[in-house]
């Protein structure tokens, strides 16, 4: 099923960045983006013998709520989500989605518990993989689970900075672009005759203290980020 079609940028709107902030994220140094788009590129060719075809810079919210750096490529027939350090100009860990386990695309605005005490207002993508559509209790409940069966994202903070960060940021775009390539590797396989589903709808994050996140998100922990004379 294809993404209804919606006014471009009255999804994620986002107020023009302050400069001096934007400035203090590594990946807005000159060739920082470039240096990680050539190192994921080499990776895939060599490792994988597929073509990354599009990469995006998007955060990533945990089931814990925390925000999380990452460069989104989509290839020939996975999704790749990868934590690269900025600062060091190298991968420190990528997770690989078969393009052909995708099965459900969600937008919306983040909701909560009733009595959660981090919250985070706007709206966000949820990417569901495998038939299994919610996390089981130990992963739900490990901060540090890698079994979590979806991936949740936002717009990064500094999308709005120039009109090359607004393109490669931009949530409804990279929808766009995600929705025909799994429909594609679908229709090559004689066992799938189903698409993907897009669909608009509230996006649950189920934590109710939050404190670590709290403390994490407020400081942009999950970012490679110049703290005063130090970097990150």
């Amino acid at each position: 099923a294809a993404a209804a079609s919606t006014p471009k940028g009255s999804l994620y709107p986002r107020p023009r960045a302050d400069q001096h902030d934007v400035r203090r994220y590594f990946v807005t140094r000159p060739g920082a983006f470039d240096q990680a788009v050539e190192d994921l590129k080499a990776h895939v060719v060599e490792t994988m013998g597929e073509t990354a075809h599009s990469f995006w810079l998007l955060t990533e919210i945990d089931h814990w709520n925390n925000e999380k750096e990452r460069v989104v490529v989509v290839t020939d027939l996975a999704l790749l989500i990868c934590k690269y350090d900025f600062i060091m100009l190298k991968c420190l860990q990528l997770q690989r989605v078969p393009l052909n386990d995708v099965d459900r695309i969600c937008l919306g605005s983040f909701t909560f518990p009733e009595r959660s005490l981090d919250r985070r207002e706007g709206e966000g993508l949820r990417i569901y993989w495998g038939k299994q559509q919610e996390p089981d209790f130990l992963s739900r409940w490990n901060p540090f689970s890698t079994e979590v069966p979806y991936a949740t994202f936002m717009e990064h903070p500094v999308k709005s900075s120039s009109q090359r960060f607004n393109d490669i940021c931009e949530i409804s775009t990279f929808v766009s672009q995600l929705v025909p390539a799994v429909q594609n590797v679908r229709m090559k396989d004689p066992a799938r005759t189903d698409g993907v589903r897009v669909e608009y709808e509230p996006l649950l994050i189920d934590t109710y203290t939050g404190l670590m996140s709290f403390i994490g998100n407020r400081n942009k922990l999950g970012y490679s980020l110049a703290r005063g004379s130090v970097g990150f």
